[in-house]
């Protein structure tokens, strides 16, 4: 759909031009993205949703992140290599790849057909996964692998995840199984199946949440990972003597010695995750698939917070 005059100029792509809700998402022509020197532009096969998207777009995060309109969503991609840049060596034009695409500043993300990205924070697509699986993995991937990285997880310690059957939560079950831990996480009632399926003791989340775990391990947890806030006081009452505890969520633990944490954009453990999904030790749930245009509906349906797994936007996959 890119259109050809002497050079590619024009793409399609979601945008907005103000801070606000969905409302304010409109698809149409944007410039096609410059590659600069050690970047690569990427045809977009599929790219995910997560909450820091809506989040931006609201403004809620202007007092930390610049941003340039208009501006184009996502940092979630996967797609194919079209071209590189001067001196981008790792990837070549054909290779099929994943990223958590995002940069210094918020203006030419993933919803859309092109996107353009320094070669250092890309992967190689796994293989066992299609586009739409790809495209989710990358954030909320690395949030949970860096996470446990973090508080050091190792084989034959207990984890308790908070937020246990979202995007991120069901990444890190499978994470920390793959590394021999055992795994207790919380979800409503409705999805525990879906993280026995994965690897996990469930438990359901709100009042007694505490009591709950303590019947599972009497002794208390080594690891809280939180992915979703508003769990403080039960991970301090679950933590066993010398415990550790971070979240993605929730500031005040590091009043009470835990970590909070940003996910970063480091291909080399985008990569490491790509390879545990080769293995087939990892795979992503997709929720929902929308086209590119009705990106604003995805971004609804992100909103209410109840989602089972990633919510994508499938584009140009035909070709």
């Amino acid at each position: 759909m890119k259109r050809r005059c002497a050079v590619v100029e024009i793409m399609k792509a979601i945008a907005y031009n103000t801070y606000g809700n969905p409302d304010v998402l409109e698809f149409g022509d944007q410039p096609m993205p410059k590659v600069g020197p050690g970047m690569v532009l990427v045809k977009v096969k599929a790219a995910a949703v997560n909450p820091v998207d809506w989040k931006i777009m609201a403004g809620s995060l202007d007092a930390v992140m610049d941003l340039q309109f208009p501006a184009i969503p996502g940092w979630d991609v996967a797609g194919v290599v079209e071209s590189v840049g001067i001196d981008a060596r790792q990837f070549q034009p054909g290779d099929e790849i994943i990223a958590y695409g995002r940069k210094d500043y918020v203006h030419g993300g993933s919803f859309a057909e092109y996107i353009a990205l320094p070669e250092r924070l890309l992967a190689r697509k796994p293989a066992s996964l299609g586009w739409n699986e790809s495209a989710g993995l990358p954030l909320a991937g690395l949030t949970a692998y860096q996470v446990l990285n973090r508080l050091g997880l190792k084989s034959g310690e207990t984890v308790l995840i908070h937020g246990g059957s979202g995007g991120v939560g069901s990444l890190g079950i499978q994470i920390a199984v793959a590394r021999g831990a055992s795994v207790i996480a919380t979800a409503s009632e409705k999805n525990h199946e879906f993280l026995r399926s994965l690897g996990a003791e469930p438990v359901a989340y709100g009042d007694g949440l505490a009591e709950r775990v303590r019947s599972l391990r009497p002794n208390g947890v080594d690891v809280v990972a939180d992915f979703v806030g508003g769990n403080l006081e039960a991970t301090l009452a679950v933590l066993a003597e010398g415990g550790r505890h971070a979240s993605i969520a929730d500031s005040e633990v590091e009043e009470h010695g835990g970590d909070w944490m940003w996910v970063n954009p480091v291909g080399d453990d985008l990569q490491e995750l790509a390879d545990l999904a080769y293995s087939r030790k990892m795979r992503v749930e997709v929720a929902e698939v929308f086209p590119l245009e009705k990106v604003a509906d995805a971004f609804r349906s992100n909103m209410e917070g109840h989602t089972r797994g990633k919510i994508v936007i499938a584009i140009d996959q035909d070709s």
